[in-house]
């Protein structure tokens, strides 16, 4: 059983990076795993990832805080995983944090996976124009 929290600053204004952040689309670009993601109404989301080399598909809910500035996911499953991702930050810049709980015994890979997200996010963001919200 884990719990795992990290967190990144990113140059970037909270709630427009928020806004990229919560959008089902962008999953993908910023989950290193996620090969696809669309929304299958209401809080549920079909997605499709690459985990060890195996595609798997399923439906996890996703729901968004907009007020907030937070996320959380999770799926159905023996490894009772599910998370959230909050943004904090005055400005130009924010910081990014994500929370993760699983039954999975992998904490290396975890905590791995969870460090490329945030690197990955950074990256991306800083890259280019800050990131705006599709709405």
């Amino acid at each position: 059983m884990g719990d795992y929290q990290r967190s990144q600053d990113v140059d970037a204004p909270a709630d427009q990076l928020f806004g990229y952040l919560s959008e089902v689309g962008n999953l993908p670009r910023y989950f290193t795993a996620m090969t696809s993601a669309e929304p299958a109404g209401g809080n549920a989301v079909r997605v499709t990832a690459d985990l060890n080399g195996t595609t798997e598909k399923g439906e996890a809910w996703f729901r968004v805080d907009p007020e907030r500035l937070h996320l959380d996911w999770g799926s159905e499953g023996p490894n009772d995983y599910h998370g959230s991702l909050d943004v904090t930050g005055d400005g130009t810049s924010s910081s990014v944090t994500v929370s993760l709980h699983t039954e999975r015994r992998d904490s290396d890979d975890i905590d791995r996976g969870i460090a490329e997200t945030l690197a990955t996010i950074k990256r991306l963001v800083e890259a280019g124009p800050a990131p705006s919200s599709a709405h």
